[in-house]
């Protein structure tokens, strides 16, 4: 079995790469090779099988041409300008975000071999006058550019299913938290950066209140159901190949504490509290009460606690020196 990560050199795409190594296969097949693609050449990984890494711009039909091929078993498609900086630069996130996933599915099309598409979607596709709860079959309505995206990205993954051109399924991903590495340019980044910086000994500055309620998951567990999400069968997933990745809501105060039980008093001392009213208009309109019946009854699932969100950065990602 042949596997493209596109968005390869990114925390989630890394991950599931180490994850996919280690177990040797999907869905019962032994894995031949992993393909890394990336904007920039992604860092390879150890595995039992052929690595390759590669430069693919999504925006650039021949880019992609170049990357898929006719032995590619399954895509999974998570290359993405996130939030703010499709806020910031509309142009670059609609070549990106919606272009570039329909130049992926036109490369499908054309080969004719019906690969097995995932494709990670947002909870920033809920938003403005929606009543609470949100599920699988709430009507889209994203107050970002980059929701909008992702919700066109969405139908798109439906149609080139419904058309037999993908076995195509699509997530809407909680945000993920508590990632590795550097802050991004997600309005959603203070969430992993307010936890990972004083972890790791340094300020951090939350630009909301400590009553601000979010929808989350941990990095380990969305490899986990990345894996899974794409096992299922197409029987399961029926007419609608889109729905709500499971995750948990927890509001910022609390996942301080859970920080505190894990690793004590000092980390929180670290955290400055800075309102940034334009991180504040965008994470405001994520809706937050979110319900994932149908992932979970397929066999994905969230994280028990915000304490194992912790644990888990702990465990697979602190930098030793810490």
């Amino acid at each position: 079995m042949n596997i493209l990560i596109i968005g390869g050199g990114g925390v989630v795409g890394q991950k599931l790469a180490q994850t996919l190594a280690k177990s040797g296969t999907l869905n019962g097949k032994a894995i031949s090779k992993i393909t890394l693609a990336d904007i920039n050449n992604p860092p390879s990984i150890e595995a039992p099988f052929d690595i390759e890494c590669q430069v693919c711009d999504i925006a650039d039909p021949a880019s992609v041409q170049k990357t898929i091929h006719k032995d590619t078993d399954v895509i999974y498609l998570l290359a993405a300008i996130v939030s703010a900086h499709a806020e910031e630069d509309f142009e670059l996130g609609m070549n990106i975000n919606l272009f570039g996933t329909y130049n992926v599915l036109e490369r499908c099309r054309a080969l004719r071999t019906k690969p097995v598409v995932v494709f990670s979607s947002s909870i920033a596709i809920y938003g403005g006058e929606i009543p609470d709860p949100l599920g699988d079959h709430t009507y889209p309505n994203p107050q970002t550019s980059y929701g909008g995206q992702k919700a066109m990205g969405e139908i798109l993954i439906n149609d080139y299913s419904r058309k037999g051109f993908i076995d195509g399924r699509a997530f809407r991903l909680p945000t993920i938290s508590v990632r590795p590495g550097k802050p991004n340019r997600a309005a959603s980044s203070f969430m992993s950066s307010i936890l990972r910086e004083p972890l790791n000994g340094q300020e951090a500055i939350c630009p909301v209140d400590p009553d601000f309620l979010h929808y989350y998951l941990s990095p380990r567990k969305c490899v986990e159901n990345l894996i899974k999400g794409a096992e299922l069968t197409a029987e399961s997933l029926g007419m609608n190949r889109v729905m709500q990745m499971p995750g948990r809501t927890w509001s910022i105060g609390q996942m301080i504490d859970a920080m505190t039980t894990v690793a004590g008093s000092e980390p929180a001392k670290l955290i400055k509290w800075d309102s940034q009213p334009e991180i504040k208009r965008i994470v405001l309109g994520w809706k937050f009460d979110i319900h994932a019946e149908r992932a979970t009854s397929l066999g994905l699932s969230a994280d028990a606690s915000f304490e194992d969100n912790i644990r888990y950065y702990i465990e697979d990602d602190q930098p030793t020196s810490v």
